[in-house]
């Protein structure tokens, strides 16, 4: 825990910029099974390294996920949330529950999502938060 308030330093910056992100399924339909947040997560940490952020912390329900995203002041937030729903709702399609589900919409996301700077309350207890999301068995 200590490390997550680390103060990050750039070429002529220092910073410690922290978002909690959740997105939703379209229609909140609650298809996640804990095999897909496990590959979600790894794909969101795959995405995370092209921004240059940390995911601090992930966890979610069957029908939403959470996210702690550290990250650089350079960086869009709405620029990361459009590159973490796209690429895991392309790389999620290798699931047929899923694939079967959005067959229609071709859409795994609702198109809005909740990003919250963290700072006013302690990190950990943002983190615990996360941590005791209900994950699907």
């Amino acid at each position: 825990m200590a490390d997550m308030e680390k103060i990050h330093t750039g070429r002529q910056c220092a910073f410690v910029c922290h978002v909690h992100l959740v997105f939703v399924t379209k229609f909140r339909h609650k298809v996640f099974k804990d095999v897909h947040l496990r590959r979600m997560e790894e794909i969101m940490r795959a995405v995370r390294e092209d921004f240059e952020c940390e995911l601090v912390e992930f966890n979610g329900e069957d029908n939403h996920v959470h996210r702690l995203v550290n990250f650089p002041p350079k960086v869009a937030v709405t620029k990361l949330v459009n590159s973490l729903k796209g690429v895991s709702s392309r790389r999620l399609h290798q699931f047929d529950a899923l694939t079967r589900h959005y067959w229609r919409a071709n859409k795994l996301w609702a198109g809005s999502y909740f990003a919250g700077t963290v700072g006013g309350a302690p990190l950990s207890i943002v983190s615990q938060y996360i941590e005791q999301q209900n994950r699907p068995t």
